[in-house]
């Protein structure tokens, strides 16, 4: 990473805020942030270097007006249903049906949310879940977050319908992409929540993706997330849940870029009987190197929390899950469970399935599985003295090996959608 003066960004960071009409309370939180970046440490990624990745570029904020898209160039499929479409900094499309907006549920960008409801912003942005002052590239997000979308769903409304969210990364032009999602469930709420990042154009850019879901006493949320960024992006996701007393949250993530990732999933369960499923795919081919840890803290008393993430590598990429189940001193009758399973079909990929459990407590279960292998032989064997040949038979191993998580989707034409996109990076 490039030696950079942050401070010199200062002036650009006001602006900016200015421009947006955000609250004392955001520009403070920024320029706070932007102090801290260069005393803080990066990460740590469990057997992963990444520090020369160019993860630390500064957005250039005078490239304010996207070029004017049609959103219907980005729709996968038409419907009234409630949906943001989001290209560059720009929304494109924002629509929310009568019903909900009549219930009190908010579906919009970030800069609306801030100032037409800095209460809710002010009580949950980068305050429960992911921190400022936490590492280096959250810091760096705090200060330089050019865009995202504020969900908030009230007390005992339960939406039947999927929100949508398709999140365009501009890179027909030179700035990084650091989008903020931040999702409020209210106590016994429950809803469906499915996003998209894709990416147009060439231009090498950064993303710095930050999603945070707060979930009150009760709530349910599903939530599923496909990504696509494009082979000249090299990326930073962060997704991570605050689930109080009884709430819970359904992880579906298909990791479906092309450049290199780092990616950290995490569910601090600090209420009784909060309950995290985090299911997690991933595909690595060509050079790519992408690092996930998935990450799920007990605190509460008979909180629950798996993890199962399965991946597959191609070629001379490389894919490294960290799983890491941490039951905290207090927790009694906590569940930590992790599966990290990858399949190599080439002899030059690396793959690393490495399962860390940190347990403070008895009286609680925990357990984990790991393997990185081969397509079973056996399975190849069964399918192909049934006629099917070689290469259908691999893809079909692989598509049920993945299975779990396709399944999980929702959205079925977002799930049809990532089964074309692994179809594609298997025949490649």
């Amino acid at each position: 990473m490039n030696e950079t003066n942050f401070m010199d960004q200062l002036d650009a960071v006001r602006d900016f805020s200015l421009i947006h009409g955000e609250p004392e309370w955001m520009l403070q939180l920024r320029l706070a942030a932007l102090e801290k970046i260069d005393e803080l440490a990066l990460p740590v990624i469990e057997r992963v270097r990444y520090h020369r990745w160019p993860l630390l570029e500064a957005p250039n904020f005078s490239v304010m007006e996207d070029p004017v898209f049609l959103a219907e160039d980005f729709l996968i499929d038409a419907s009234d249903a409630p949906k943001i479409i989001q290209v560059g900094s720009q929304t494109a499309l924002e629509q929310l049906p009568m019903d909900l907006i009549e219930q009190g549920v908010i579906f919009t960008d970030i800069f609306t949310a801030m100032e037409e409801h800095p209460e809710l912003l002010e009580e949950a942005y980068m305050q429960l879940a992911v921190k400022p002052d936490e590492d280096k590239l959250t810091a760096f997000h705090a200060a330089f977050m050019n865009s995202g979308v504020f969900l908030y769903v009230p007390k005992n409304v339960v939406i039947e319908e999927p929100l949508e969210a398709v999140f365009v990364q501009n890179s027909q032009a030179s700035t990084s992409f650091i989008k903020h999602v931040l999702i409020y469930a209210e106590a016994n709420s429950e809803f469906t929540y499915v996003e998209k990042y894709q990416t147009i154009g060439e231009t090498s850019n950064a993303a710095n993706i930050v999603a945070e879901v707060i979930t009150k006493p009760g709530a349910k949320v599903k939530f599923s997330a496909v990504d696509e960024l494009g082979e000249q992006t090299t990326s930073y996701f962060n997704r991570r849940g605050h689930l109080l007393g009884d709430s819970q949250i359904e992880w579906a993530i298909g990791v479906m870029n092309q450049g290199d990732v780092i990616a950290d999933f995490d569910s601090d369960l600090i209420g009784e009987g909060s309950h995290s499923e985090i299911k997690v795919v991933a595909i690595s081919m060509g050079k790519q190197i992408q690092a996930i840890d998935t990450r799920v803290t007990n605190y509460g008393r008979h909180s629950i929390g798996h993890i199962l993430q399965h991946g597959v590598i191609r070629e001379k990429a490389t894919l490294t899950f960290n799983g890491i189940g941490h039951i905290i001193k207090g927790a009694k009758g906590a569940d930590a469970q992790q599966e990290s399973r990858i399949l190599m079909l080439s002899d030059k990929a690396r793959g690393d399935a490495n399962p860390i459990l940190l347990i403070d407590e008895n009286d609680v279960t925990a357990g984990h599985a790991a393997s990185v292998g081969r397509v079973d032989p056996e399975e190849m064997y069964y399918l192909m003295s049934r006629g099917i040949p070689k290469e259908e038979a691999e893809r079909l191993v692989i598509r049920g090996f993945l299975g779990s998580v396709i399944s999980a989707i929702p959205l079925k034409a977002t799930r049809d959608e990532l089964v074309e996109t692994i179809e594609g990076k298997l025949t490649k």
